[in-house]
């Protein structure tokens, strides 16, 4: 069994490696022939952008690796089926349950290399081209709504909502275009903070520069008495506050540089501010049940090794396995679109492609196994 193990995963490994490659060598020439169009700008040099596009292809790996395993193994599988070594492996006594064990742990091992790019690798290099763009480009815009983050304070006056907005960002330190909004418990507006610039301190605070204060009158009778507006100029503020460095990156750096971990926390501070968190919830569990999909693509890919090689040549077969690796690509990015839509349970919206999927090819394993 050690000979037919060495066999199956040396080759199903070389062909997943080669596939894996190819796409890499192509996304890349895409991103860089993408980005030539800045080049010059802001100083920008071809070695900046050949760096960039460098940076984005752990992110490339973790979103295209299931589908190279999925290619990697039916071309390999088919191989083996076409040249009859398949059928002398099956009558050397590889029954259709040890076979499947056998790519099943394989499958877990590609997972666990998902995982691993997915979440250590590819969120660091993101970070990177995103600090890379906006040190060559200038702060990251966050568009016209910019990104907005909230936190709630119990003070001896009472209970206090902060709305804080952002309209760019240098990574997740350094903030640009910065408005806070301090409302009471009955929703009235008590302070507003406008800063040029913010620096995201880890101490439970931010340095405003160029801060501009505006305080509302309050208190008993406040409202019956004429409106007093007091107005501060600071050249530096220390605003005591609990949005620490993390959730500030989670809310202006995109999803890509978060790990698992990371969503799953952002995620419980937006519950904690009953914000909206189902995106990210959606998010949260799409990356944690990605890397399974790797067993999924092994186990779809094992039909073919029991089609006869009458029944289509192998570049049919390579054809096929493609179609169905983008189908499951698109299938996992609409259900999460449709889960907000329709306001589905986020794990199940997530997890629904590959159970799918992997029904699909138990049950074409099995029809073959069984009348073919």
């Amino acid at each position: 069994m050690k000979t037919v193990r060495r066999l199956l995963y040396r080759d199903i490994i070389a062909s997943v490696t080669f596939v894996a490659l190819a796409f890499l060598a192509l996304f890349f020439f895409i991103d860089f022939v993408d980005a030539l169009e800045k080049l010059g700008s802001g100083g920008r040099m071809i070695g900046q952008v050949a760096l960039a596009a460098a940076l984005e292809l752990p992110g490339h790996f973790y979103e295209l690796f299931p589908i190279a395993v999925l290619i990697g193994s039916i071309y390999s599988l088919a191989r083996l089926a076409q040249t009859s070594e398949f059928t002398i492996l099956r009558t050397s006594g590889l029954g259709p349950a040890r076979a499947l064990g056998l790519l099943a742990v394989l499958g877990v091992a590609f997972g666990a290399l998902t995982f691993f790019v997915g979440d250590v690798v590819a969120p660091i290099t993101e970070r990177q081209r995103v600090l890379l763009d906006a040190k060559v480009s200038g702060p990251l815009r966050l568009g016209g709504a910019g990104a907005w983050m909230k936190e709630r304070r119990n003070t001896p006056e009472g209970e206090r909502n902060v709305s804080v907005y952002v309209g760019a960002a240098e990574g997740g330190a350094l903030l640009s275009d910065v408005l806070a909004f301090e409302f009471d418990a009955d929703g009235r507006l008590l302070t507003r903070i406008g800063a040029r610039q913010a620096r995201v301190e880890g101490e439970g605070g931010w340095t405003l520069v160029d801060a501009i204060v505006t305080r509302w009158p309050q208190g008993p009778g406040a409202a019956d008495k004429p409106t007093r507006i007091v107005e501060e100029a600071h050249a530096t503020l220390r605003w005591p506050t609990s949005l620490g460095p993390d959730v500030v990156a989670a809310a202006v750096l995109p999803l890509g540089t978060m790990t698992t971990t990371e969503l799953w926390r952002y995620t419980a501070h937006l519950s904690d501010q009953e914000q909206a968190a189902q995106r990210h919830e959606i998010r949260f569990w799409r990356k944690a049940f990605y890397p399974f999909a790797c067993l999924v693509m092994v186990a779809l890919a094992l039909p073919f090794a029991y089609l006869h090689a009458r029944s289509g040549g192998l570049s049919l077969k390579v054809f096929g396995g493609i179609m169905l690796g983008i189908s499951f690509v698109l299938l996992n990015n609409l259900a999460g679109h449709i889960g907000m839509l329709r306001d589905w349970t986020p794990w199940m919206a997530a997890a629904a492609p590959g159970l799918l999927y992997l029904l699909l090819s138990m049950g074409a394993f099995a029809w073959l196994v069984r009348y073919r």
